[in-house]
């Protein structure tokens, strides 16, 4: 038997691959001749991946995080820059940036209940686009019957007042939902903040995908 053969077979040669009767290229390179099998994986090389995997993730979570934390920094500089006044939906869409900013990075320093945070990621991405949508929906169609502040506070104004109490710079609302104060490219701050939350849903569902496979 041939040297090369030889160590091969006793060191277990770990390729990727197929069981090789000499037709295997990697096998080949290395001199693995007819007869001897090449393993699919090495055991090494996959604990090195899933690490990789998770490395990622982690990343990943964070960019997320910090994409939020800074469009909740933008909405605020640009309110102040502009003297734009915030309506309850507005406040409550910062909100939400916020939760997913916490909830990534939870979900990136927490690996245990990652997959929990995705879930809360999913449904806080899906509340934001659904109230961006709607606050749009009261731009396009003005309705005083349904505009903020109309009638008794709902939950979610109830919310924002609230913190509109603990932090007023931040979370004060003080405008009205239907009107369009700041437009950029024909799409106004509630229209944008719709396609952002959307971005974040989907970038959502694949980390919750990547998150269950590991």
């Amino acid at each position: 038997m041939p040297v090369e053969r030889a160590f091969a077979v006793k060191s277990k040669v770990f390729l990727a691959g197929v069981a090789s009767d000499g037709g295997n290229p990697l096998a080949a390179a290395v001199g693995v001749g007819r007869g001897v099998r090449v393993l699919s994986a090495c055991p090494i090389s996959r604990v090195f991946g899933d690490a990789l995997m998770r490395l990622a993730l982690r990343h990943a979570f964070v960019v997320v995080g910090v994409a939020a934390i800074s469009l909740t920094a933008a909405a605020w500089g640009i309110g102040e820059l502009l003297h734009l006044q915030p309506c309850p939906l507005c406040i409550f869409q910062r909100l939400l940036y916020l939760l997913l900013a916490a909830l990534a990075f939870f979900a990136a320093f927490v690996p245990v209940a990652r997959r929990l945070f995705c879930g809360l990621l999913v449904l806080t991405a899906a509340g934001g686009v659904t109230t961006a949508s709607y606050q749009s929906w009261l731009q396009w169609q003005p309705d005083a019957s349904l505009e903020c502040g109309s009638g008794e506070p709902n939950l979610i104004e109830r919310i924002v007042y609230w913190f509109g109490d603990l932090w007023p710079q931040m979370f004060m609302a003080t405008g009205f939902c239907s009107s369009k104060e700041w437009v950029f490219l024909h799409l106004s701050m509630a229209n944008w903040s719709a396609l952002c939350f959307f971005a974040f849903l989907l970038a959502a569902a694949w980390l919750a995908r990547g998150a269950a496979r590991n």
